[in-house]
């Protein structure tokens, strides 16, 4: 299930972006619109194209809300070497791991991965092209900005319908070429909850044979989470906090005079405490974590299952094989919760973890 289909029924400024793309031997290719612009439709549109013409292509996939390339909530790098109708038929060879599909609080991380990603485009293709998110107000045009800045695209082509990007134009001119477009009367808007079923799709389809594996903090390094730093409390403490603030206290740790607790059972929390970070054990049910090989990079996804503290074990599902398993040298908390069904049971802000 895609939004975005290959079509050779494009406006004519197209076939002139593809003619100019065509021309040079080697080129970066950041696409830029807001929401139903036809940004994905535009990528598998060059792609095929620069394809059937015998140029090597790479597909940077950055919409995280609306991924092409399988998983999710991952910023995603294939290269297709045939003709394929739509993103969703592309495997990726590298991911970078977001954990949200909804990106507003990691701005710096979106930029990040699309920056490490299209360096390993670089090295084996010609064309690079860098699909991105409909996010392009507030936080959004910074995101845009940062990725501009960093990977210095020698085009950067904006999809608009009434002039509405003049502002971000002007913000990315010093980062490349400029190119101006207009959305084609042939984009049509996708409801919310259209969008929902989309994601809900891909995320069955991605867990659909996925298993348990447990992984110990002692093998592996656990990040994007204040848990686990710092000295373990005893029961004595535990007990003390779970008094305190009438919480049942089921792990925590103090680190320099900050405490982290995992509790359940709130009844009250006395405000302006801040050397006490609270993190509800339900937040962690569920919970999205990214499987990070040892250069940072996305091997896959896992729904957390079960934490065991004193253990330090966790167990996680995931479709990836033994292979893939044993390359595991880091798991990174997300700031979603999703079932291996395909339902989306929230988002967390970044803090919450």
């Amino acid at each position: 299930m895609n939004k975005a289909s290959y079509t050779r029924d494009v406006p004519p400024d197209r076939l002139e972006l593809l003619a100019e793309l065509s021309s040079r031997d080697a080129v970066k290719v950041m696409v830029i619109g807001g929401l139903d612009a036809g940004k994905s439709t535009l990528v598998t549109f060059l792609a095929n194209e620069l394809l059937s013409l015998g140029r090597s292509v790479a597909v940077v996939d950055s919409d995280v809300g609306q991924k092409g390339i399988l998983p999710p909530a991952t910023i995603s790098l294939a290269r297709p070497d045939e003709n394929f109708s739509s993103l969703s038929e592309l495997e990726g060879v590298a991911h970078y791991f977001i954990g949200t599909v909804s990106p507003s609080q990691f701005t710096g991380e979106m930029a990040v991965g699309v920056k490490r990603l299209v360096e390993l485009a670089e090295r084996s293709a010609e064309i690079v092209l860098i699909d991105t998110t409909g996010f392009v107000t507030g936080p959004g045009f910074e995101m845009k900005r940062l990725k501009a800045e960093l990977v210095r695209p020698d085009l950067i082509v904006l999809l608009e319908r009434n002039g509405e990007l003049e502002s971000l134009a002007r913000a990315l001119s010093p980062y490349g070429e400029v190119v101006r477009l207009t959305v084609s009367e042939n984009a049509k808007a996708v409801a919310r909850e259209e969008r929902r079923e989309i994601r809900f799709e891909k995320w069955r389809t991605y867990f659909s044979n996925a298993r348990l594996a447990e992984f110990s903090l002692s093998e592996v390094t656990l990040t994007g989470t204040s848990l686990f730093t710092g000295r373990p409390l005893d029961e004595r403490e535990k007990t003390l906090l779970s008094r305190a603030f009438r919480w049942l206290v089921l792990a925590g740790w103090e680190n320099e005079g900050r405490y982290t607790v995992v509790k359940a059972d709130e009844e009250s929390f006395p405000r302006g405490y801040r050397s006490i970070h609270a993190v509800d054990f339900e937040r962690l049910s569920n919970l999205l974590v990214g499987l990070l090989d040892g250069d940072g990079l996305c091997l896959g996804l896992g729904i957390l299952k079960w934490v065991n503290f004193s253990a330090e074990t966790l167990q996680l599902l995931t479709p990836l094989d033994e292979v893939a398993l044993g390359e595991v040298r880091e798991l990174r908390f997300g700031r979603m919760r999703v079932l291996e069904t395909g339902e989306e049971l929230g988002l967390l802000r970044r803090d919450e973890l």
